[in-house]
């Protein structure tokens, strides 16, 4: 018990001790104090004790020959502490800052990259994952030939899917809350946004049902119209999707549509 006791007031101790420490290099007026600190700071891995001498230093130095290394450690302290708004800011405006410096292109990278590391799940707001798409964008037409441009594909690649996936997510919304005008709307535009989306076949049997289900609610004078919106979805269904898991449906929908249709234009006599 007394040694277990010792040992932990030994550690508070020391911990006690490291703090002072610190906390007398940070009220230290010494900038080469700071710098060095700083330095030693980021090179253990101990970002939370770099940030704020950096963040001292990044006005004691500007102009200086120092200047350009303390906004480089500072940008990547807070990615490694993964604050990654202030991440990305910082690694983009050190490449505006230091546009001849040989960690510009890392910079801007790391500025698209820190945006694709905030990009949410698909379910929400996709702002974040516009930005990342333009700053990677932008990072591979400035600089073509770097060798992060594959990744650089790949991660836009992801983010362009997640994309579609809140698009695809957003389109089936409207149908399921049975707001068919909408539904046929927002499915038509997701498949022209995405020609190449492997939901084609759903995508096209919802908005056939849609049709069918907007006509068989519709009020009269608007029904024959619907009726003959349906009909036409169907052929263009059928004729894409010879073997669909949903021909079937399908094939009934046509057959109660035809035999509306029909039965109106007899009224109609």
């Amino acid at each position: 018990m007394f040694k277990k006791n010792s040992l932990y007031l030994l550690f508070i101790l020391m911990l006690s001790l490291g703090c002072s420490k610190y906390q007398k290099i940070l009220k230290s007026s010494d900038v080469d104090l700071k710098y060095e600190a700083a330095q030693k700071y980021y090179d253990e891995g101990k970002y939370d004790r770099a940030i704020p001498l950096l963040e001292e230093l990044i006005p004691l130095l500007r102009g200086t020959d120092r200047a350009e290394k303390v906004y480089f450690l500072y940008a990547y302290s807070n990615y490694q502490s993964n604050l990654l708004y202030a991440a990305a800011y910082h690694f983009k405006k050190f490449a505006t800052t230091y546009p001849t410096s040989k960690h510009v292109e890392e910079m801007l990278f790391m500025h698209g990259y820190s945006q694709y590391l905030l990009s949410p799940i698909s379910e929400l707001d996709q702002t974040e994952t516009y930005n990342a798409i333009n700053s990677l964008q932008v990072f591979i037409n400035t600089f073509p030939e770097h060798h992060l441009v594959d990744s650089s594909n790949v991660l836009m690649d992801k983010l362009r899917v997640k994309l579609e996936t809140k698009s695809y997510q957003n389109a089936k919304q409207y149908f399921k809350i049975q707001d068919y005008k909408a539904s046929i709307v927002a499915l038509g535009n997701h498949i022209k946004d995405y020609p190449d989306t492997k939901h084609m076949e759903e995508l096209n049997f919802l908005i056939l049902k849609s049709h069918y289900l907007l006509a068989i609610n519709s009020v009269k004078e608007k029904k024959l119209e619907r009726i003959g919106n349906t009909i036409e979805a169907y052929y263009n269904f059928a004729d894409s999707f010879g073997e669909s898991k949903y021909l079937k449906e399908a094939q009934n929908i046509y057959s109660k549509m035809e035999e509306e249709q029909n039965k109106i234009k007899l009224e109609n006599l």
